[in-house]
């Protein structure tokens, strides 16, 4: 496998917004219901950040998902700390480049003096929880039933990491 973690730039958000389209319409990955906008991903996602960073993850030069960091809440206090996002087009699941990913943005948010990274799962999400348990993420919330999508009520998982 031949990794590489570029730089998001504004010009990457179209990409972005049709992998994480493919979440809205087919899972419960996330809680949106109705495709988003690229300028409600610019809000979401920062690009150029001193401190929370965002990368296309690509292999051989194929896009093959995206990454990022952000407050984990706006509030001073919580700034040692940051949710750690990561999507990857179906193709690419199960080939351990979720587990690079996490690694290297873990890496990453050290270096940006991020002392505590979170993740924030939907309860049905099984692969994800996998994903953050074996890079050795520790359960430290469930929030149930608070969304629903599909018909279903879903439950949220936290998982956190001291660095």
């Amino acid at each position: 496998m031949n990794l590489e973690f570029i730089s998001l730039q504004e010009t990457d958000l179209q990409i972005v917004k049709e992998i994480y389209d493919y979440y809205i319409l087919n899972t419960t990955a996330t809680f949106h219901t109705e495709c988003i906008t690229i300028g409600e991903l610019r809000e979401t996602i920062p690009i150029s950040h001193p401190k929370y960073t965002s990368f296309l993850i690509q292999n051989d030069r194929q896009t093959c998902g995206f990454c990022y960091t952000c407050a984990f809440k706006k509030r001073q206090a919580y700034d040692r700390s940051a949710e750690v996002t990561i999507y990857l087009k179906p193709d690419f699941f199960g080939v351990g480049i979720g587990t690079m990913t996490l690694k290297m943005m873990e890496q990453v948010a050290r270096s940006n003096g991020i002392k505590v990274l979170i993740g924030i799962i939907s309860g049905e999400n099984q692969p994800s929880i996998r994903l953050f348990e074996k890079c050795g993420y520790e359960k430290c919330g469930h929030y149930r039933q608070v969304g629903e999508k599909f018909g279903r009520l879903l439950d949220v998982v936290s998982y956190e990491k001291i660095l």
